[in-house]
């Protein structure tokens, strides 16, 4: 067992849109990212995401409106749910999904990560 320091995982990287694999629990993965400016229109077919908002702001655009979500506040998009994110401006967040999550969902671009990071713990 081993504790993480948030704050140490999010000082070391600088990358936005590539979350990097911080812990699992049983088949979920808890992901670190940052997020700046606005993502890409998706959906993920079989998994539900939980973005859970530390530290700036997050708007979730959602085809029937957005949800703006604060530090200290998550949002759950189930499978199926077509979504775009956008950090205003940026912001770090900690998600949990299944580890086959791909960040770009249905759609493959230049911004789709294939290969997860992982935080390495002291």
């Amino acid at each position: 067992m081993q504790k993480i320091s948030l704050a140490e995982a999010f000082s070391s990287f600088d990358d936005t849109w590539s979350p990097k694999v911080a812990g699992a629990v049983n088949d979920m993965e808890v992901k670190l990212a940052k997020f700046e400016g606005e993502f890409v229109w998706h959906h993920h077919e079989h998994e539900d995401e939980l973005f859970l908002v530390l530290r700036g702001r997050l708007r979730m655009r959602l085809r029937e409106g957005d949800i703006v979500v604060e530090p200290g506040e998550f949002l759950i998009v189930p499978r199926g749910t077509e979504h775009c994110p956008v950090a205003e401006p940026n912001c770090e967040v900690l998600l949990l999904e299944p580890a086959t999550t791909v960040n770009t969902g249905n759609v493959r671009n230049e911004r789709t990560v294939t290969d997860l990071g992982r935080i390495e713990h002291s």
